[in-house]
C-alpha cells in the first residue's frame, strides 16, 4: 500500500511540476527514479499516463482522468489528517491574513472565505497588499508570499503551491510582428515588463533541457502592476510574461495567445508564513492545511485548461 501511495505522490508531483526533471528536484530524487516510478505505475494500471517527447510531456486522456481522481484522494487524506489534528473542534476567533493583491484576490481569498461556512465562529480579516508586512509588528497571524523567501528569523514557512508563468501576446501584435519560436527570437520583440522599486525584472524561460534561462527583453513599457501588464499585452503593445492564473480567461477567449507552448513555463513557489510559537493556533493550522490541500489542485486545473 505504501508503494502505491508513493507512486501516486510522484505522479501528481510530475504533473504539477511540468517535467520529470523538475519533479525530481522537488522530491529530492533522480530523474531516473521518477521515470521508473511512473513506468511502474503505468504497468500496474495497464495504461499510458503521459505522452513523452524529448522536449515535453503531456497527460494522456487516461492520465488526466487518473490525475483528477488522485487529487480527490489526496485531498481526502489531508482532510482526514486535519480533522484528527484539530481534535474535531470547531475553530473560532479572528484570523488576520496578509496576501499579494492579485494572487490573493483570485487564488487565496476564495479558498479561505469558504472556511467561514464550515466554522461559523471563525472571523476572517484579509488584507491585500504587495508590501512585505512585518507579521508581529503589524499584528497578522499569517501571510502569503510568492517566490524565494528572504531569511526571516522567528517565522515558519510552508509551501502551499506553485504558480506557473507563461509568455503571451495578442493576435494583433503577432500578426504585426510575427511569433517567436525560440528563446533567442524573444530579444527581437517588443515587451511589456514588470518593474519594482525602479528595477526591471528579467524573464525566466525553460530551455529544451528544462533549465531556466534568464531573458532581458526589449521592453517598450514597464509597469509595477501585473493586471496593467496583462491589459497592455491584450491591447497589442508587446509580449508579456505573466502567471497562468491571471491570464486564463484571455487565453481561453483568444484575446491572448500562449507562446513557446512546447516548453513548460517557469514556476514560482507560494508559501504561507507565520510567527513561530510553541503551539500553532488551530485557526492558523486550519488555514494553512486548507491552502496546502486545495491550492495546488486549483492552480493545476487552470494550467490544464490552457
Amino acid at each position: 500500500m505504501s508503494d502505491r501511495l508513493s507512486g501516486i505522490s510522484v505522479f501528481v508531483t510530475a504533473v504539477e511540476a511540468g517535467s520529470f526533471a523538475m519533479a525530481a528536484s522537488r522530491l529530492h530524487l533522480s530523474r531516473s527514479a521518477v521515470g521508473k516510478t511512473i513506468a511502474r505505475l503505468e504497468q500496474r494500471l495497464g495504461v499510458r499516463l503521459f505522452h513523452r517527447t524529448t522536449r515535453s510531456q503531456s497527460l494522456t486522456d487516461d492520465g488526466a482522468l487518473f490525475y483528477e481522481r488522485c487529487l480527490r484522494a489526496l485531498e481526502e487524506i489531508r482532510g482526514a489528517e486535519t480533522l484528527l489534528e484539530s481534535g474535531k473542534r470547531q475553530v473560532s476567533g479572528r484570523l488576520r491574513v496578509s496576501m499579494p493583491v492579485l494572487f490573493g484576490r483570485m487564488c487565496i481569498a476564495p479558498l479561505l472565505t469558504e472556511l467561514t461556512r464550515e466554522h461559523p465562529g471563525l472571523e476572517l480579516e484579509l488584507s491585500f497588499s504587495d508590501r512585505v508586512v512585518d507579521l508581529i509588528e503589524d499584528g497578522f497571524d499569517m501571510a502569503i508570499r510568492n517566490g524565494t523567501l528572504a531569511n526571516s528569523s522567528g517565522l515558519v514557512a510552508r509551501r502551499i503551491g506553485d504558480h506557473r508563468m507563461t509568455l503571451c501576446a495578442s493576435p494583433a501584435y503577432l500578426q504585426r510582428c510575427g511569433e517567436p519560436h525560440s528563446i533567442e527570437q524573444l530579444a527581437q520583440h517588443e515587451a511589456v515588463t514588470y518593474m519594482r522599486a525602479g528595477a526591471r525584472r528579467s524573464w525566466l524561460v525553460l530551455d529544451s533541457d528544462g533549465k531556466p534561462q534568464e531573458v532581458m527583453p526589449n521592453n517598450r513599457l514597464q509597469m509595477d502592476d501585473l493586471q496593467a501588464i496583462a491589459d497592455a499585452a491584450t491591447a497589442g503593445f508587446g509580449i508579456a510574461w505573466l502567471p497562468c492564473w491571471l491570464v486564463r480567461e484571455q487565453l481561453l477567449s483568444g484575446a491572448l495567445v500562449r507562446l513557446l507552448r512546447d516548453r513548460p513555463g517557469a514556476a514560482f513557489e507560494a508559501h504561507a508564513v507565520w510567527p513561530h510559537t510553541p503551539h500553532l493556533p488551530l485557526k492558523v493550522r486550519l488555514a494553512v492545511d486548507t491552502l496546502v490541500s486545495k491550492l495546488p489542485a486549483s492552480l493545476a486545473l487552470v494550467e490544464k485548461a490552457l
